[in-house]
């Protein structure tokens, strides 16, 4: 299990863009960012033309991104896509009027590394915006669950790369399926006729190749990364950040990452 850790300390100030459905909810999202000193806040245009022009003049790193854009309710996730492609350091939160499944799943999909729910506070607004800029993943327990559940529905999954070279081994692949599952090791040992420290031995290996750090980013990745191998256009998911922790409602989204301990050990033991 992943320690929780304090909100990232920096002193670098991020770059966000409001790019919210209309002119006036910009403002008032800019107007109320703005308070938070680390922040250095764009208003934008709500049109996914002046939005992606944005992205690629003035380097940002975060943008709150509302699906519902030029009275299209879906145009978002399409720039979404866009932007993943074009300016892939760029991290995307999506701003969500209700955490339905399909447009979590959709969010993710388009390569946000973030969900938030707009009935949550401004404090945990600015606080996801920080920990998403780290390079961490924001989401509830139900959130995860409603990925979890679109991931395992997709099977049968290839990881590649963009030349279309398997990325894991079938026995990786079958790993990251059962963690998909939400297995435990003893469990994927179980049905893989593995010992317990083999299945640690190949997350090990599958983490190193990812580039991530959790049971949760895994399955996050793959998730992203297999939806974009059909898309090779529209670019992939770097698969940077830390980890997950799943909440319960009505508590907001709290990120975890490696304790001093380690915990990458104790996520491999669960």
């Amino acid at each position: 299990m992943a320690h929780p850790i304090s909100l990232p300390q920096t002193s670098q100030s991020i770059r966000v863009l409001a790019a919210d459905s209309t002119r006036m909810n910009n403002q008032l999202l800019a107007d109320a960012l703005t308070r938070e000193k680390r922040f250095q806040v764009q208003e934008g245009e709500p049109t996914a033309a002046a939005i992606v022009a944005a992205a690629e003049t003035e380097m940002l790193d975060v943008v709150l991104l509302s699906p519902a854009l030029e009275d299209n309710a879906t145009l978002g996730f399409q720039v979404a896509r866009q932007l993943r492609g074009s300016r892939p350091e760029t991290r995307i939160v999506m701003l969500l009027d209700t955490s339905d499944r399909g447009t979590v799943v959709e969010a993710f999909r388009a390569g946000a590394r973030g969900v938030f729910c707009r009935s949550e506070s401004l404090k945990s607004l600015a606080k996801c915006i920080s920990c998403v800029h780290e390079g961490q993943v924001w989401a509830g327990s139900r959130e995860l669950r409603y990925l979890l559940e679109a991931f395992s529905e997709a099977m049968p999954m290839r990881l590649v790369d963009a030349s279309g070279t398997s990325i894991l081994s079938k026995r990786e692949q079958d790993v990251v399926r059962c963690v998909a599952e939400g297995l435990s090791n003893r469990e994927i040992a179980s049905r893989l006729s593995l010992t317990e420290h083999t299945v640690k031995n190949y997350l090990f290996r599958i983490f190193d190749k990812l580039g991530v750090s959790s049971r949760v980013e895994v399955v996050l990745y793959a998730f992203s990364l297999d939806r974009a191998s059909a898309q090779p256009a529209r670019g992939t998911v770097t698969g940077e950040g830390r980890s997950l922790m799943a909440r319960s409602s009505p508590k907001p989204a709290q990120p975890v990452g490696k304790s001093s301990a380690g915990s990458e050990t104790e996520e491999l033991s669960s």
